[in-house]
């Protein structure tokens, strides 16, 4: 019966008309507004745990796609490379192509350094054309630097040393497994 006669007057609380002095019930709201404001302990433990288990699975996965994104530029970058010593053969084996000059004895028509491909050579039959192949030597993403790998036509397919006269082939000097589990980089 109580709760009929409590008003509220700006700033403060009183039980009127019962003829009791009046109580402070400005403390019993305070208490429940404690009660019902903010978040408890347990809900931002749980919170943070299912934070957790989410980044959990997702590094996994973020990490999977940084390798995948680094395994398509070491293909794009091994096909650029293979492409352009194709290009540099053909060039040599058909007119006009490259200047005698520029023909070294033993090269079987393949260049002697990737740098070759980069700088160019003299096209035969002028003296100011330079047959260029790449703009420039890509980097292995593995490592960053363009360190490759290289094989001449006297090599076997699956060797890792290179008798030093031409570039036949290039391969990766990255040791690890693709994603696919089974392949190794240095034999794409």
């Amino acid at each position: 019966m109580r709760n009929r006669y409590l008003r509220t007057v700006i700033g403060e609380h009183k039980i009127t008309g019962s003829g009791e002095d009046p109580l402070p019930v400005a403390s019993l709201s305070l208490s429940n507004r404690r009660v019902e404001a903010g978040f408890t302990l347990l809900e931002l433990i749980i919170t943070m745990a299912i934070i957790a288990i989410l980044a959990a699975g997702t590094i996994p996965v973020a990490r999977n796609i940084i390798k995948r994104e680094k395994e398509l530029e070491l293909r794009r970058s091994l096909r650029e490379i293979r492409m352009a010593i194709d290009a540099y053969k053909n060039a040599c084996e058909r007119p006009p192509g490259i200047s005698p000059f520029e023909k070294k004895e033993g090269d079987e028509c393949y260049p002697t350094e990737l740098e070759v491909l980069v700088k160019g050579v003299k096209a035969a039959g002028t003296a100011d054309r330079t047959l260029r192949f790449l703009r420039r030597v890509p980097k292995d993403p593995f490592s960053g630097k363009p360190d490759w790998g290289y094989r001449s036509i006297n090599d076997d397919p699956g060797s890792t040393s290179w008798d030093g006269k031409h570039i036949f082939d290039v391969y990766s000097n990255t040791r690890g497994t693709a994603l696919d589990g089974k392949t190794q980089y240095k034999d794409w």
